[in-house]
């Protein structure tokens, strides 16, 4: 899962992000209301965390544009300004969801997480392929009672591919899902994740899970 994380305040800015990369998320931040916007363009965001008193632009105009545009990437507004009236006019601007400041790391991950489920249509943290089942909200994937040992960008390619069942992902795609805006590593990366996967998947008895499809990329069939 990719979040953008929009706040103007560094320090909240990288706690943030650190917890949810240390959640196995793939984050990228700004700082400001137009740099959200050109970040959103660019990448595919399954979840916005939005601060609402942003330089430049303020999130209220953030989230205009956003559903001007027709983004589906679902909006978590995070926010001091702890009024009704505040909510209820960020809920009708087209927010997913809003959480005042302070508040607990583990109760906004847990948001997050849930509006990314809620973005491609899921219900319920399990995932199931043949004998493979994964929970999304602890990231453990079982073959079997057994859990894989997965690295996290193992893990959380063997999930993005699930999730995207029957559909094949290009490399370039897949980095993308799996490597915020920070890396200075190539989309060849992917071919060693998934080598590596393979293995831990094979042992385990999960043969021919993931396929490759010569000039399209990778896919769960």
């Amino acid at each position: 899962m990719r979040v953008l994380i929009v706040e103007d305040s560094e320090r909240l800015n990288s706690a943030v992000a650190c917890g949810l990369r240390a959640a196995g998320l793939t984050v990228d931040c700004v700082a400001d209301g137009e740099s959200a916007l050109r970040f959103e363009q660019r990448y595919l965001y399954e979840v916005i965390v939005l601060d609402l008193m942003l330089p430049k632009l303020s999130g209220f105009d953030v989230l205009r544009r956003l559903r001007k545009d027709r983004s589906r990437a679902r909006v978590l507004v995070l926010s001091a300004r702890d009024q009704v009236t505040d909510r209820v006019s960020c809920l009708n601007l087209g927010a997913d969801d809003y959480l005042v400041k302070p508040f607990a790391f583990d109760e906004l991950a847990a948001r997050v997480l849930a509006l990314g489920r809620r973005r491609i249509g899921e219900t319920t943290p399990t995932l199931t392929v043949r004998e493979l089942t994964i929970d999304t909200a602890a990231r453990v994937a079982w073959i079997g009672t057994d859990a894989l040992p997965l690295a996290p960008k193992e893990y959380a390619l063997l999930e993005t591919l699930v999730r995207s069942r029957g559909r094949c992902m290009s490399r370039a795609e897949l980095f993308e899902r799996l490597y915020d805006s920070r890396s200075d590593s190539s989309d060849q990366v992917i071919e060693v994740i998934v080598s590596t996967l393979r293995g831990k998947l094979k042992r385990a008895g999960c043969n021919d899970l993931i396929e490759t499809r010569r000039g399209f990329g990778y896919c769960v069939a």
